[in-house]
């Protein structure tokens, strides 16, 4: 075969294979517009108690911890904005074409009590997807990161539990200030911040800024975020207890520490410090103990907006 033969059907078959993909080109459906989906969630949703559609309204009841008397902006946008996000989700097992005003509610007590409610222009027809609740200034890239803040923390004086005159401690909660934005992300983790313990208080602000904490035991949990792997222990406080963190305490956290796989650890508790806690923060920084008076710092340590 002459070297011009040869071109005359290597020519034959390109137009061939030109020809077949422009014809299943053009047979192929068009390709549906990408739809955004919603934008990612640093913290769980808020617990639903239940769903219910009567007629026009729906009605989302959120296991909720409400506060006493008037309820802040912050809440009540994070609780209808999560209120239409159910509704959104529902709607496939639950036509809502007659919807037009979505409720939501939390728990006040033993009862329920409305928070806010949006009404639908169109019946059926609900708002753009939105952002899921973040605290001011933080975002999916970015984790808060408490041995930063407690780094640059002021240096507290050990004893303080010595100078309070009492072997009793207050209610947390008055000795606190925490913003209305952080309250509200703690709230629809169902944490009461008026009555919530200071563990309970820190493991929620973790979660709230990028942190995914599981809990291993009664006392103890574990927090990954940013590449480490911290080792959280709670050491609770009773009435009959002494208002500082005792030795032993001090001594089984450091233990389990150093034969744990973590990178670093957290102790936390609304007792005040021992010297001791100082001493060994110094000689291994990796440790770090969030006690009662540095408690207001670490939630200043947010640097909310």
């Amino acid at each position: 075969m002459t070297s011009a033969v040869l071109a005359i059907v290597a020519v034959v078959v390109i137009v061939l294979v030109a020809a077949i993909w422009f014809l299943v080109r053009r047979s192929a459906p068009a390709a549906s517009p990408i739809q955004p989906g919603p934008a990612p969630r640093l913290v769980p949703a808020p617990p639903v108690a239940s769903y219910d559609v009567d007629g026009t309204t729906a009605t989302v009841s959120f296991d909720v911890p409400l506060p006493d008397g008037e309820i802040d902006d912050e809440l009540r946008e994070l609780l209808i904005r999560e209120a239409i996000e159910v509704v959104r989700d529902k709607r496939r097992g639950s036509p809502i074409d007659s919807v037009r005003r979505v409720v939501a509610m939390g728990r006040r007590g033993t009862g329920w009590q409305e928070v806010g409610s949006v009404s639908l222009e169109t019946p059926g027809q609900l708002p753009p997807l939105t952002a899921p609740f973040s605290l001011p200034g933080f975002s999916a890239g970015r984790t808060f990161d408490p041995f930063e803040t407690m780094a640059a923390g002021p240096e507290h004086v050990p004893g303080l539990a010595a100078g309070t005159g009492s072997d009793t401690l207050g209610p947390l909660a008055a000795e606190l200030h925490i913003p209305a934005s952080l309250q509200a992300g703690l709230r629809s983790q169902g944490i009461d911040p008026a009555g919530a313990d200071a563990g309970a208080l820190v493991i929620g602000i973790l979660r709230l800024t990028g942190s995914t904490v599981t809990q291993k035991s009664d006392d103890t949990y574990e927090a990954l975020a940013a590449g480490y792997r911290t080792l959280i222990r709670v050491v609770a406080h009773h009435e009959s207890h002494h208002p500082e963190l005792g030795d032993d305490e001090v001594r089984r956290f450091a233990a389990d520490f150093a034969t744990s796989r973590a990178d670093r650890a957290l102790l936390i508790t609304e007792k005040y410090a021992p010297f001791e806690v100082y001493d060994r923060e110094r000689r291994d920084p990796r440790a770090r103990y969030v006690t009662r008076e540095r408690l207001q710092h670490f939630i200043d340590g947010l640097a909310l907006g």
